[in-house]
């Protein structure tokens, strides 16, 4: 007979509520313990099995350090704004509210049915207005702020203005200031209210640009570098269009945002892809003049050594100098070109194994260093307009890339660093000596890399042709979306282009109540279409504007959740500050390896804007960071509905109950690594489950059984060793072995004959993280009146942890040939002699002339003889 989870999951799961046994005191006096679970997209499939595994990891880690004695938080929210729901409403025209509120509602019966400790108290969801008019709020911090260069840190644009007012541009000419752009203090003082406002825009961290992006006329929205692949394999087309968009000055911050990774506890990996995803280069600009213009192409390159080897340039299709460059003859084969390269994803472009493709401008631009050298200027797709400076000097002998176009154009490949390539490739080394690299007025020939780097340097600075510069892969962040579901950005427009942000007391800016959530068919979004709401009057002049009608990315109700759990019904502040130096930063973040670059970045992102501003005590928000690993199917295949083998979590719950899928998700491996499903597997961990139920009772009737007895020195013995096993590996997030010692303990346990309760209470407490509703079950037959969750945690004795007796291995001439048990303290004499009485060695020894008896205290004999 099965233990009756069917009945003890609903009793606990409503003691629980009833008594909000996990409900947080926010000041307690208690050490606090912050464990966060990256909290999810309420889908209309509902939770799959992957959700759990890391829910239940949190789960067990908040049970053991409430046992400890620490004040836990551990809430739960939704990350609810998103295009699914809008898509969905589109097709059905069920308002995405509608559509989001029933799917929260399930996930939430989904999560409570595993009995997760969580204060619900604190539940969240990033489309309710509450929280999003901090959303908003913190759009405005970031918007008035701007990032002053040399203090590092974001200060409020009013500042700047200030400056401008006493001192003009001058600290800024030929940084944040454009060439060209210079003003003193009494030209910004008779500036309109339009030339101040774009000249702020260079330094604000919000500001506005049109720029490529990733358009989908189906959807009538912008999506995400991420998002395409997703929504391209879902049937729908997607081109690359240049558009007004929203931007996030995050490259300002990209030094400390890898500088501070020092103070994070993630993953190498996890780091490693932080770092690789900023990038951090130090190279040259350096401009090539245009043959008959003015103007010149500036390019990046980490590689100034090489610049005698640059046979051709290369323009992103998108940059701008394209369409004044390109000679009338070849107009017709550039734009169309360019229109193919629209088409393309920037992962699609710059694949490195894809055959490389271009089109050349009939332009030409000089060497800088040789001006009789003309270069000619090609674009090409490989060449992305959002990295670097958006054109490439290439140099085919020592560029892969460069390499393949060179010999698909028959263009000249000139080797300028000793070394010999292979056939096909280019040599690239840091390590060698330049050579052909010689003009007039410079000669590298001989320099290494180093000396070469400082002299070209020298040579661009002096001759007023490139700088030094630190550059980042990173781009700033495309932060408008063309939907209708997703916050507001509280921003309007004058009619002569000027933006204002709203005030604090406007706030929330609310969404419209649409009937329509069809694009505008403007490249706006739906807002568009709601004539009213758009119209907004100015309260200090009366003037008329129009509201902005892109919304923000599903990343922003993320970037800042964790704050609003500590603080989840403050309405006069975003959090209460002594409540956030309680509680901040977050122990312990747990959840999937697909957030491990943008999700944090922008987190962290704007966690330093806060800090910066002095809404935040800590410069980062998430101190240590777990990944779970994947769960795939039965076929370990990636779980999808198109395979069949989608496991539903419901399913499993019902007929195994919770504490097997809780208890099994964490057998299943190491709790970081891809593993399979197994149905087996969770019949057998069932089995076990059953096995804890009848150690307790006895006979048909399933009588409750446990003796005040006293137990043997055996039973303390794995008991102590499951305790401090449990506890350790719970630590380390190592909770496959601490199911396995708990197993271990239960066989051997099974076996004997008596049921002493000074050994199994003990381990129903150890348990109980894993499996909180039997075990309460448990406890409470044991005669306790109230929850376990605040027992302390049993206490191991390190006596019991030690054993009498020890194996020693014999070995003969160094090959092991046996081993024994003796006693800890057992002397040289003793060990040598049992080692050659043991049946398994005396044929080695036989007949042979012993040389040498070697005794390792507590570890090996070795014996060694002659022949």
């Amino acid at each position: 007979m099965s233990y009756p989870f069917q009945d003890i999951e609903p009793k606990w799961q409503a003691y629980w509520n009833e008594h909000n046994t996990f409900r947080t005191n926010s000041k307690s006096t208690k050490p606090k313990y912050y464990c966060l679970d990256m909290f999810p997209y309420p889908s209309g499939a509902g939770l799959h099995v992957g959700h759990p595994e890391g829910y239940t990891a949190t789960d067990i880690l908040s049970r053991l350090k409430r046992m400890e004695g620490f004040e836990v938080l551990h809430p739960m929210g939704w990350d609810a704004f998103g295009l699914p729901a809008e898509r969905y409403a589109m097709t059905t025209g069920i308002h995405p509210k509608e559509t989001t509120k029933n799917n929260i509602d399930n996930f939430r019966k989904q999560i409570k049915m595993l009995g997760l400790s969580y204060d619900w108290s604190r539940e969240i969801s990033t489309t309710d207005p509450e929280y999003y008019k901090w959303t908003q709020w913190i759009f405005l911090q970031i918007y008035h702020s701007y990032f002053d260069r040399v203090a590092r840190k974001a200060e409020p644009i009013a500042k700047l203005i200030s400056q401008f007012e006493v001192q003009g541009s001058s600290q800024f000419e030929g940084f944040e200031l454009p060439k060209g752009v210079s003003f003193s203090a009494q030209d910004w003082k008779g500036k309109s209210r339009k030339e101040k406002e774009d000249i702020l825009s260079h330094f604000r961290l919000v500001y506005e640009a049109k720029i490529p992006v990733n358009w989908c006329e189906a959807l009538g929205t912008v999506l995400a570098n991420e998002e395409v692949e997703e929504w391209v394999s879902k049937g729908y087309s997607v081109e690359r269009r240049p558009m007004r968009q929203y931007m996030m000055r995050i490259t300002a911050y990209a030094e400390r945002l890898l500088e501070d990774l020092s103070l994070c506890e993630w993953p190498i990996s996890t780091l490693e892809m932080q770092r690789n995803w900023i990038g951090k280069s130090e190279g040259l600009e350096i401009e090539f003049p245009l043959e008959q213009s003015q103007k010149g192409i500036v390019v990046y390159t980490t590689r100034p050594d090489t610049i005698f080897g640059a046979t051709y340039l290369v323009l992103a299709p998108e940059h701008p100098l394209v369409s004044e460059i390109t000679i009338p003859s070849l107009q017709t084969q550039v734009a169309a070109y360019q229109k193919e390269c629209s088409l393309k994803s920037d992962l699609e472009r710059t694949e490195l194994n894809k055959d490389k493709s271009g089109v050349f401008t009939g332009a030409y631009a000089l060497h800088p260093i040789d001006k009789n050298q003309k270069i000619p200027v090609y674009i090409s797709d490989y060449v992305l307009y959002g990295y670097g400076t958006g054109a490439i000097m290439a140099v085919p002998a020592h560029d892969q890339r460069d390499y393949e176009f060179a010999v698909k154009f028959a263009l000249p490949i000139i080797p300028v660093i000793e070394g010999k390539s292979e056939e096909g490739k280019a040599f690239d080394s840091k390590d060698s000596i330049c050579i052909n690299s010689k003009a007039p007025e410079l000669t590298l020939d001989g320099m290494t890399y180093k000396q070469a780097f400082h002299a070209m340097t020298e040579f661009v600075t002096t001759h007023q042709q490139g700088k030094k510069k630190i550059q980042f892969k990173l781009r700033d962040w495309l932060f408008a979306r063309q939907r209708y579901w997703g916050e507001p950005i509280p921003l309007v427009h004058f009619a002569d282009g000027t933006p204002k942000a709203l005030s604090e007391s406007e706030l929330p800016l609310l969404l419209p109540d649409l009937k329509e959530f069809k694009p505008s068919g403007t490249g706006e979004s739906p807002l568009a279409n709601a004539k009213e709401w758009l119209v907004y009057k100015d309260p200090e002049t009366g003037e008329i504007a129009s509201r902005e009608t892109n919304t923000m990315p599903q990343w922003a109700g993320s970037c800042w959740y964790y704050l609003r759990y500590i603080d989840p019904t403050n309405t006069k502040q975003l959090i209460d500050p002594e409540l956030e130096k309680l509680w901040m930063p977050v122990e312990i973040y747990v959840g999937g390896a697909e957030h491990a670059v943008l999700h944090l970045l922008y987190s962290r992102f704007w966690h330093k804007i806060l800090f910066d501003l002095g809404h935040v005590s800590t410069p980062e928000p998430f101190q240590k960071l777990v990944h779970q690993g994947l769960i795939l199917g039965e076929d370990k295949s990636k779980m999808s509905k198109s395979r069949g083998n989608v496991v539903n979590p419901d399913d499993v719950v019902i007929e195994y109950g919770a504490d097997t899928l809780r208890l099994f998700e964490m057998f299943m491996g190491p709790f970081e690594m891809t593993k399979p499903w197994s149905k087996n597997g969770v019949e057998g961990v069932f089995r076990f489950l059953n096995r804890v139920w009848r150690l307790f009772h006895s006979g048909s009737e399933e009588t409750f059984h446990v003796q005040d007895v006293e137990p043997t020195e055996a039973e303390l013995k794995i008991l102590h060793r499951t305790l401090k096993k449990v506890k350790e590996d719970i630590d380390h997030f190592s909770f496959n072995t601490a199911v396995s010692q708990m197993m271990i303990f239960v066989n051997e346990m099974t076996g004997s004959p008596n049921k002493p309760k000074a050994i199994l209470e003990p381990f129903v407490l150890a348990l109980s993280p894993f499996a909180p509703h039997l075990a309460e079950e448990i406890w409470q037959k044991l005669g306790h009146t109230t929850t376990l969750s605040f027992e302390p945690y049993p206490k191991w004795d390190e006596k019991y942890l030690i054993d009498a007796n020890i194996t020693i291995v014999v070995q003969v001439n160094g090959k092991m040939r046996g081993e024994f048990q003796a006693p800890r303290d057992v002397n040289q004499t003793d060990a040598i002699s049992s080692a050659k009485l043991l049946e398994k060695v005396k044929p080695f020894l036989a007949g042979k002339e012993i040389k040498k008896e070697i005794y390792v205290p507590g570890k090996l004999v070795n014996i060694v003889v002659a022949g």
